[in-house]
């Protein structure tokens, strides 16, 4: 049977994804990140530059380049448990040249990136991962995947205080937040020097993935 040009339109159609989705699915970033990347000029499209978020590609047969790099086939996926030090930034690059999660994959075969991020001075568990998907699943606000803190505070808080963690609490960012649980961790001062009268120490576990 011969093939109509409305068939080949819809075959055509079923073949092409958005662009964002895409560059997840190929481990170049979250598609949060994703559409940083193409707003930011960095990625062209059969060569010309694309910066519509919306734009969609046909991965069989374009040719599509992230920062001058042709983009990869998929690879098979990636997740890896990274336990982030203090003084490490949570990102791919840094233009200040300073250490970043990225130093630490030199040897993964493969392209991944962090799911989240936790502060310069924080240290803790990260997910690395080249599953664009998985990775916005776990950062959606709907999915509430726990994050537990251990925090060090200034000074020790009064009960008031702890409620009102429970009932939200205004943050420079804008909006508010509020905690799954907050609980005091008694430290061992007999095995621990830096331990002090003067700081408690509280388990913080939220959803949201706010500074």
């Amino acid at each position: 049977m011969p093939v109509t040009k409305n068939a080949t339109k819809e075959k055509k159609s079923t073949s092409e994804v958005r662009l964002n989705k895409l560059l997840a699915e190929r481990g170049i970033s979250s598609r949060r990140g994703a559409d940083k990347i193409i707003s930011e000029g960095q990625v062209t499209v059969n060569g010309k530059k694309v910066y519509e978020l919306g734009v969609k590609v046909n991965p069989h047969s374009d040719n599509i380049v992230v920062d001058g790099v042709p983009l990869r086939s998929k690879n098979q996926n990636l997740y890896i448990m990274f336990h982030k030090p203090k003084n490490v930034i949570t990102s791919m690059t840094d233009p200040l040249g300073r250490v970043t999660v990225a130093d630490y994959m030199t040897a993964v075969p493969g392209r991944v990136f962090p799911i989240g991020r936790l502060d310069w001075d924080s240290e803790g568990l990260i997910i690395m991962t080249n599953d664009g998907d998985f990775a916005n699943k776990v950062m959606h606000p709907k999915s509430e995947v726990t994050k537990t803190y251990h925090v060090k505070l200034s000074g020790q808080p009064r009960p008031d205080q702890i409620e009102k963690l429970y009932k939200g609490v205004s943050i420079p960012d804008g909006g508010k937040v509020k905690a799954k649980l907050v609980e005091k961790i008694k430290m061992d001062k007999s095995k621990n020097k830096k331990a002090s009268t003067k700081f408690d120490w509280y388990k913080i576990i939220i959803t949201e993935g706010k500074n």
